[in-house]
């Protein structure tokens, strides 16, 4: 009796090893990168740069750091918002709120959260 109640804890074990491991596989894909589009600008004006930063990692923290042509107008304020899925399934959004500008960052991921809350 023993023996299978060891057996059947190993089971667990190692399933539940097997779906974090799946879950340590989930890769950041950018979907979207708007910085300033409070401010008019064109959506999706730093996909390409975002997307090079962060594209097939689990966790990535973006500094903003777009050049002041990328808005319209160079005196206000622009926000900043980030789309993007891991590995197709989740879909999140997140954002920088407007005057968060240039140095601020954002951090991205697409580990699951174990803490407070969840």
């Amino acid at each position: 009796m023993a023996r299978r109640s060891g057996l059947f804890v190993w089971v667990v074990i190692a399933s539940a090893l097997a779906s974090v491991s799946v879950q340590a596989q989930q890769q950041i894909r950018i979907q979207s990168g708007t910085y300033g589009a409070n401010c008019g600008a064109a959506p999706g004006n730093v996909t390409r740069d975002l997307a090079s930063r962060c594209d097939s990692h689990a966790t990535c923290r973006y500094i903003v750091n777009a050049k002041l042509d990328l808005k319209p107008h160079p005196s206000c304020a622009a926000d900043f918002v980030a789309e993007w899925s891991c590995d197709h399934r989740e879909f999140h959004r997140a954002m920088l709120s407007a005057g968060a500008g240039n140095g601020s960052s954002l951090m991205i991921t697409c580990v699951p959260s174990t803490g407070a809350g969840k």
